[in-house]
């Protein structure tokens, strides 16, 4: 369990600096490229969800990432492997960022906006809470096909 909260709080911490950083170091709209045409950064504020699907809905990401910290909260109590413990802490330490990210941003409380810097060519544009989500999917994809037998969680505590 301290594994998995020290994994959390090490996303978020990680998530929350690079934003602060890209928000005093980058212009709105302004493209910076890294390799090329493929990777590069770029500020933009998201009110949406990926690709910025939603976006006239914040108030909906906001309780979706209330509901996925509560599951990270509830999966942390119940953890048994290492393994697992590093999936639900990268899981969980993201979508608190983004929960953050809604509540404490502007424009209001529950409808902020998250950051986003790292563009991927003319795909879209993410932050690092991202990459631990969609990293984390597929570790907990990866777990479950590999190891069905060593579940995430104890159903019986």
């Amino acid at each position: 369990m301290l594994l998995t909260i020290a994994i959390g709080a090490g996303v978020v911490v990680l998530d929350q600096v690079t934003k602060w950083w890209a928000e005093n170091s980058l212009s709105t709209g302004e493209r910076v490229p890294l390799l090329g045409e493929l990777l590069g950064l770029q500020l933009a504020y998201n009110p949406g969800a990926a690709f910025s699907f939603g976006a006239n809905s914040t108030w909906i990401f906001t309780i979706i990432s209330a509901v996925a910290v509560a599951a990270a909260i509830w999966f942390t109590l119940r953890v048994r492997t290492v393994s697992w413990a590093i999936v639900i802490g990268c899981l969980g330490g993201a979508v608190t960022s983004h929960l953050g990210d809604r509540l404490l941003r502007p424009p209001s409380f529950g409808q902020g906006h998250v950051v986003d810097f790292l563009a991927y060519g003319n795909w879209f544009i993410g932050n690092i809470a991202d990459i631990f989500i969609v990293g984390g999917a597929l570790a907990a994809v990866l777990l479950t096909a590999t190891v069905p037998d060593r579940g995430t969680v104890d159903a019986a505590r």
